[in-house]
C-alpha cells in the first residue's frame, strides 16, 4: 500500500512539473478519439473520414479549451449526417443548440462528460459515467450524461437504419423528420438507460455526502448494484432485450476504475477521524475532521566520494630499505645510498693523510 501511495505522489509531482506540456498531449489523444469513433461509426461523407484531417484537428484542439473538442466533435457528425440525409443533419443540429446555448454554456467543466459518455458505450463500459459522475459531480451532471446517453443512442440508431433512411429519397422531409424523431424517442431502451443514470447519479451523490466513515465506498457499491438492478428490472418489464452478462461484467469492470478514481482523489484515514466541538455567539459547531492518507516522497541523495591518490612507493625487488649509523654521522642505507645523518643532502667522502 504504502509503495501504491508513495507512487501516486510520484505522478503528482511530475504531473505538476510539466503540466503545461501533458494538458496538450491529454487533449489530443481524446479528441483522436472522438473523431476516429465518429468517422468508424458513421462515415458517411468521404472528404472528412481522414487521418490527416483527424491529425490536424486533434492538434488544434490539443491548445485550444476543452469545449472545442466538443464543437469540432458536433461539425463532424454535422457533415456526416448531412451527407446521409438533410433531415438527420437537423435533428442532430437541434439537439446540439440546446446542449450548447442552454447547458454548457453554463457549466464548462461538463464537456468531458458529454465526450466520454459516447467513448464509454463503444467500450460497452457506459456504467461508470453515473457512479463517477455522483461522486464527482452533482444533481446538474444528470443533464450531461442525459446528453451523452441520447447521442450515444442516435448514433447506434442512424448506423443501424442507414440504409432505410437513404432509401427514403422520394419521401417528404416531414417524414424523414418524423422516422428520425419516433425512432429516437420512442426507444425504450435510451429512456430506461437515462431513468437508471439519473437514480444512480442521485443515490451515488446523496450517499457520498452523508458524514460517516467510508462513505464513497459505500455510495460505490450501492451506486453499481443499483444501477444494475434498474437496467434489469426495465429489461424484464419492457422486454428489451439487454445483455444481462455484458451488464454485470460492465458494472463489475465500472466499480473498478471507480476504485481507482477514489484511490487517486479522496484516499481517506478514518482510523484517525476527529470530531470537534466549538461554539460562538450565535451558533454551535459539530465538525466531523477525517485526515488525507498522504505520505512524502523519500527524498534520494547521492554523494560522491572522491579518492586521493597517494603517491607511490617505489621499491626495488626483494629489498627493504635500511638505515645504518656509523661513527661518521653517515647513513648508509642498504641501497648502496650515502647520506648524513642531520641532513638529506649527500656527503662527499674525504681521506685523511
Amino acid at each position: 500500500m504504502s509503495s501504491l501511495l508513495v507512487t501516486k505522489e510520484y505522478i503528482k509531482q511530475i504531473y505538476a512539473k510539466n503540466q503545461a506540456y501533458i494538458d496538450p498531449v491529454l487533449k489530443f489523444m481524446l479528441a483522436m478519439i472522438v473523431f476516429m469513433l465518429i468517422n468508424a461509426k458513421i462515415g458517411y461523407m468521404e472528404r472528412i473520414d481522414s487521418m490527416t484531417i483527424v491529425l490536424v484537428a486533434a492538434l488544434f484542439c490539443s491548445f485550444m479549451p476543452l469545449k472545442t473538442i466538443a464543437f469540432i466533435g458536433a461539425a463532424f457528425m454535422l457533415l456526416h449526417y448531412y451527407a446521409l440525409s438533410l433531415e438527420c443533419a437537423i435533428v442532430v443540429l437541434a439537439m446540439y443548440l440546446v446542449m450548447f446555448l442552454l447547458f454548457l454554456r453554463f457549466a464548462p467543466k461538463e464537456t468531458l462528460v458529454v465526450l466520454l459518455t459516447p467513448i464509454l458505450f463503444a467500450l460497452k463500459v457506459p456504467y461508470v459515467v453515473p457512479v463517477a459522475m455522483g461522486l464527482f459531480g452533482g444533481p446538474a451532471s444528470i443533464v450531461s450524461v442525459t446528453f451523452g446517453v441520447i447521442i450515444s443512442y442516435l448514433v447506434e440508431y442512424t448506423e443501424m437504419n442507414a440504409s432505410t433512411i437513404t432509401s427514403m429519397g422520394s419521401e417528404t422531409m416531414m417524414s424523414k423528420l418524423r422516422f428520425v424523431l419516433d425512432g429516437l424517442i420512442a426507444n425504450k431502451a435510451m429512456i430506461v438507460t437515462i431513468a437508471a443514470f439519473a437514480i444512480t447519479l442521485l443515490l451515488v451523490y446523496t450517499i457520498r455526502r452523508m458524514s460517516m466513515d467510508y462513505s464513497w465506498t459505500v455510495a460505490m457499491i450501492v451506486g453499481i448494484l443499483a444501477d444494475v438492478v434498474i437496467l434489469l428490472m426495465g429489461d424484464l418489464i419492457m422486454d428489451l432485450n439487454y445483455n444481462i452478462l455484458g451488464i454485470i461484467l460492465g458494472s463489475v469492470v465500472a466499480g473498478c476504475i471507480c476504485f481507482i478514481l477514489q484511490f487517486l482523489f479522496f484516499n481517506l484515514d478514518y482510523r484517525r477521524t476527529e470530531n470537534v466541538q466549538f461554539e460562538d455567539d450565535e451558533y454551535y459547531y459539530y465538525v466531523k475532521a477525517v485526515p488525507k492518507i498522504t505520505v512524502s516522497t523519500p527524498d534520494k541523495k547521492v554523494k560522491k566520494i572522491n579518492s586521493k591518490k597517494g603517491t607511490p612507493v617505489r621499491s626495488s625487488h626483494n629489498q627493504v630499505p635500511t638505515s645504518i649509523k656509523t661513527a661518521h654521522g653517515v647513513a648508509r642505507s642498504s641501497s648502496g645510498a650515502v647520506r648524513t645523518a642531520g641532513t638529506d643532502k649527500g656527503v662527499k667522502k674525504t681521506a685523511k693523510d
